[in-house]
């Protein structure tokens, strides 16, 4: 019994331990999930009703939305604020996707930054010469080409897109990145956050900006700081001024470590999604874009001397003497890459090709203000092409397809307009590069009835609707860009600008009754092939507001709004069409539409003011105009309508201050001079008015109607004969103008 009873303690203890072993381990998972648990529930619950009550924003480059009765994705206009500051951020262009492919359709996704996209002018981009060479070579195919490219991002940025895009049923990828890895999101020159940090860092930061608490939270911290200043918001490539990185600086290397990741993760994304992927290097000005950077270290450069008397021996046409003035140059200072650049240009002249080539470039990896792809970049991307190994994985060397086309073999002006947008003959270079892979890539079934050649540059463009009115319009938007920072600082920038206000003036004198008709000949066959492109809707509405025939371009803009009715541009552009024709109230129903897309664009608030103005709302026009200042204090016409208004108001002391800002925002505009020199007579400080109506006229010597407020002004402050002068002058100008005989009848005989 004994033994018994010790066998059944023996058994029992057994038993009780795992029992309390096991208390214990409920304990800490208790504890667990007291401490880790209940906090994630919370969270999980708090995201959920910031989501249900639309707090915050939607991260994903596509939204859904119905077209015409049609279910399509289209760009989303709050991407950018997951990468850019919320007063800085980029928005995607007009981007139509059918939710569900059509049969036999072939879907191309291209991938890339501003150049990719085609700016500055996006519907006569690569990608739409593209759409048109494949559409011609092979008639019986079906392809659509979805441009998801967005100025001002990088790779960072491109790979959520390209994740996004596996899901939508691609066919081929094209990516054309590598431009802004300095200085876009996460770059070594980057004006835009956080410089160059580790991989895991960025998308850390950018997965938790997907979750709402964290965009409200971000959001209450940008509220709770100072109200933003001008200087906080977006102008363009002069941001980076004072954000020069040295080639060797470590940041720099780590962005090109991030860039190689970026790039294979990318390919390796298409390839799952069952795509194939032409991978394109990328091409830039090299040989007519001096470098940007200035060195700002204070020490000097023992080159800078030598470079000041290259270029003196340069402009006498001593070749040889500045050859060797500038081997010595870059001798003493290695990585000064305008004493690069400089060289480059010699050698060239003296018909050293291969060696001037080389010297650019390295002009190129050299410049401390990085705004283009340099070797490093184009080496990654070449690199990842090798790596995959792959027949699903091609290739395109852009940088020496479009060298290859350029006299010389050095890519420069003739392919782009400044550093690395290209012009009409670049886009069509680039296209054909990309056409020529992508057609290696196509199924055989696709190219059963191709036809022999791709067709001309000519007959694209007359597909896509580019005539003479629209290359001005373009050509003069590239001007106001390189006539401000970092344009102006560079090695023969007034060349430059003589060069682009020549072939402006000589495009201008084409602008001919006759050619008007054949153009509109061109339009009218390109619609009538397309007539649901909306982007050919736009060039045509462009080329009819050019010649100021409202009519026509009204119908066009609202066609554009049909087309693509989620996006703010195309009823502002219609707004502002219908306020030139006098349809005012129309025009203010179509802006207030365009304020609900976009409700903070000071274009739109301009307008806004402007019509409401017209119709003599002073007050509610002084409260758009004064919504447009605050959202961009650097734009001169809200200034100079703004003190227009105030004058109306009765409230003229407060006038002359907007309209003196205008004149601070836009001193070669005659305008706003004009206008403080009327306020100013008006007010009776003749002296000041005088003062003003001169600055006016140095910027507009033939405006008769500022000649005869002047003498009238002149008149009162007793200053006779040069009251009479500016008479006489007017009357030259204007023989019938009443005012200036009614002023001259009054000056007696001298």
């Amino acid at each position: 019994m004994k033994r018994n009873a010790s066998r059944k303690r023996a058994s029992s203890r057994p038993v009780s331990a795992p029992a309390a072993e096991l208390s214990r381990g409920r304990k800490w998972l208790f504890r667990l999930v007291a401490v880790f648990g209940v906090p994630l529930v919370a969270l999980g619950v708090v995201e959920l009703i910031l989501r249900l009550i639309g707090a915050g924003y939607d991260p994903h480059f596509f939204k859904r939305e119905s077209i015409g009765g049609k279910e399509r994705f289209v760009a989303n206009e709050d991407f950018g604020l997951r990468f850019f500051p919320r007063h800085q951020a980029r928005f995607p262009p007009p981007v139509i996707l059918p939710a569900v492919k059509a049969p036999g359709a072939f879907r191309i996704f291209i991938f890339g930054e501003s150049a990719a996209l085609g700016d500055p002018r996006p519907n006569y981009g690569a990608g739409n010469y593209l759409e048109v060479l494949l559409a011609e070579r092979f008639p019986e195919a079906r392809f659509e080409i979805i441009n998801t490219s967005v100025t001002a991002i990088n790779s960072h940025a491109i790979l959520p897109i390209a994740q996004e895009c596996a899901g939508h049923a691609g066919d081929l990828w094209i990516v054309y990145m590598g431009n802004n890895e300095m200085v876009g999101p996460f770059g070594a020159a980057t004006v835009f956050g956080v410089r160059a940090p580790p991989l895991w860092f960025v998308r850390t930061q950018l997965q938790l900006r997907r979750l709402r608490l964290a965009q409200v939270l971000l959001s209450a911290m940008e509220q709770l700081q100072a109200k933003p200043s001008a200087d906080s918001r977006w102008h363009g490539m002069e941001m980076f001024l004072q954000s020069q990185v040295r080639p060797e600086a470590p940041e720099r290397q780590r962005v090109y470590r991030n860039f190689q990741r970026n790039v294979e993760d990318l390919v390796t994304t298409g390839l799952s999604s069952g795509a194939k992927v032409v991978l394109s290097t990328v091409a830039v000005n090299l040989k007519d874009c001096p470098p940007f950077g200035r060195d700002s270290s204070g020490s000097i450069d023992p080159a800078e001397k030598l470079c000041q008397a290259g270029e003196s021996n340069l402009a006498e046409g001593r070749l040889a003497e500045a050859e060797t003035t500038l081997h010595e140059a870059v001798r003493l200072s290695p990585d000064n890459a305008g004493a690069r650049f400089q060289l480059g240009r010699i050698l060239l002249l003296r018909t050293n090709r291969f060696a001037a080539r080389e010297q650019f470039q390295l002009a190129l990896d050299n410049d401390t203000l990085p705004f283009r792809a340099d070797s490093r970049i184009n080496e990654s991307i070449r690199a990842a092409a090798t790596k995959q190994a792959s027949p699903s994985v091609v290739l395109c060397d852009a940088e020496e397809a479009l060298g290859a086309v350029s006299p010389q073999g050095i890519s420069g002006e003739e392919l782009f307009y400044e550093h690395v947008h290209f012009n009409p003959d670049g886009n069509y270079a680039l296209a054909r590069a990309w056409a020529e892979k992508v057609e290696s890539l196509l199924p055989p079934a696709l190219k059963r009835d191709a036809r022999s050649s791709w067709i001309s540059q000519v007959e694209c463009e007359q597909w896509l609707g580019l005539t003479d009115w629209n290359r001005v319009s373009i050509l003069e938007d590239v001007l106001r860009r390189i006539s401000r920072p970092p344009f102006v600082g560079q090695l023969g920038h007034s060349n430059h600008v003589a060069r682009l206000q020549s072939e402006i003036a000589v495009r201008r004198q084409q602008l001919t009754d006759a050619a008007a008709a054949a153009a509109q000949e061109i339009y009218a066959k390109a619609l009538r092939r397309s007539p649901g492109n909306f982007r050919l809707h736009e060039n045509y509405a462009e080329f009819l507001e050019a010649r100021r025939d409202w009519t026509p371009a009204i119908a066009a803009r609202k066609k554009v709004s049909e087309l693509i009715p989620g996006y703010y541009f195309p009823h502002y552009a219609l707004g502002v069409d219908l306020k030139e024709a006098g349809e005012l109230a129309e025009a203010r129903a179509v802006l207030l539409r365009a304020a609900e897309l976009k409700s903070d664009d000071p274009d739109v608030l301009l307008e806004l003011g402007i019509v409401s103005a017209r119709q003599g709302e002073w007050e509610r026009a002084r409260q758009e105009l004064e919504s447009a200042r605050r959202c961009n204090p650097d734009e001169p016409r809200a200034a100079l309508f703004l003190g227009e208004v105030l004058w109306k108001l009765e409230r003229r002391n407060e006038a002359l201050a907007p309209v003196r800002d205008a004149i601070r925002l836009d001193p070669m505009n005659w305008q706003p001079r004009y206008r403080l020199a009327y306020d100013l007579a008006q007010l009776g400080d003749f002296s000041a008015a005088a003062t003003e109506y001169q600055a006016a006229l140095n910027l507009n010597p033939t405006n008769a109607r500022a000649k005869v407020e002047f003498a009238a002004v002149l008149l009162t402050i007793g200053r006779k004969p040069e009251a009479l002068r500016q008479l006489e002058e007017a009357l030259q100008l204007d023989p019938t103008n009443r005012r200036a005989l009614e002023l001259k009848g009054k000056v007696p005989n001298r």
